[in-house]
């Protein structure tokens, strides 16, 4: 005990007044707490030593105990310090009871001044209850889990602990979209609210839809024939394959749009459309015959694709 420095735990000069001392009290034991710093040991240890340097130096007559003999004046269970007006206070650093509770000579008492600290109006300075942070955390889902809907287990890390919680992502979320979890987020201060979980949602791209808003597109090719002849194709959808009728003459790059195939509205009843831009596809050889057979197309459907453009 002789190696410890109330002074120096408080921060204060040897000479400081009652005031400096108290002050110096406050602004520490804000700052660690255990309400304030839930699970930390190391904050923990630092307010248990700094309200024993308070309890010693925050009386006077302790104080004066303290200047003339250091700590060792209030070491140890058979070492007490004599009360002025009679008897022994039974104090010691460790066994806080009388100061706590304002027994004996410590008049108001630690525990009343940190109920003064922690629970007192804020229009003296004090803490208040005040609602905890709130934490954002990312979740990649697939391009269906995003349209459809799904429900996801996840780890959530927080000051002085962790939990696994289920998740339910709405239908209809993209990208930066955030899911509330109200009261998961971190501890609140001096017994207000927990904060709320946010979870912020990253969509991993789908291999052949692109969406835009609630509206999804793709690309689906077709053959030459199928584009001059027309035909029947099938298209995938979110909900599945269905069978599109492609007119006869199409030209390439055509759109077509699927009424209510697309993504849910978050907000609302119904879905976007789904737009279909058919690709022709040519082949990339060809033999003898088709050549002349191509030749003769040309010959009978004849065509100046650029006959408009002026150069």
């Amino acid at each position: 005990m002789a190696s410890k420095d109330y002074y120096a735990i408080l921060g204060v000069r040897r000479d400081a007044s009652a005031k400096e001392i108290k002050q110096a009290y406050r602004r520490l034991a804000r700052r660690y707490h255990p309400d304030v710093n839930p699970g930390d040991p190391t904050a923990e240890q630092k307010f248990k030593e700094i309200s024993e340097a308070y309890a010693v130096l925050g009386n006077p007559e302790s104080r004066r105990q303290y200047d003339r003999l250091g700590a060792q004046a209030f070491a140890g269970d058979t070492t007490s310090t004599r009360d002025p007006r009679g008897g022994f206070w039974g104090f010691r650093p460790g066994n806080l009871g009388d100061f706590f509770s304002g027994r004996g000579p410590f008049g108001e008492g630690l525990g009343h001044l940190l109920e003064e600290l922690f629970r007192g109006g804020a229009s003296r300075g004090q803490a208040t209850a005040s609602k905890g942070q709130d934490v954002e955390q990312t979740l990649d889902i697939s391009f269906e889990e995003a349209v459809r809907g799904t429900t996801k287990e996840i780890h959530v890390a927080r000051r002085g602990g962790s939990e696994r919680l289920s998740v339910k992502i709405p239908p209809g979320v993209d990208t930066n979209s955030r899911v509330r979890l109200a009261g998961k987020g971190e501890a609140g201060k001096f017994g207000g609210p927990p904060g709320d979980l946010y979870i912020v949602i990253r969509v991993r791209p789908h291999p052949y839809f692109v969406r835009q808003g609630n509206d999804i597109h793709c690309e689906v090719p077709v053959t030459l024939a199928e584009a001059l002849l027309g035909a029947k194709i099938e298209v995938p959808t979110l909900d599945g394959k269905i069978t599109m009728t492609v007119p006869p003459g199409t030209q390439n790059g055509r759109v077509f749009r699927l009424r209510g195939k697309g993504v849910p509205y978050l907000k609302g009843d119904g879905r976007g459309d789904q737009y279909v831009t058919l690709r022709v596809v040519l082949p990339e050889t060809l033999d003898e015959r088709s050549r002349e057979l191509i030749a003769e197309f040309e010959r009978r459907n004849p065509l100046q694709p650029r006959a408009q453009m002026r150069w």
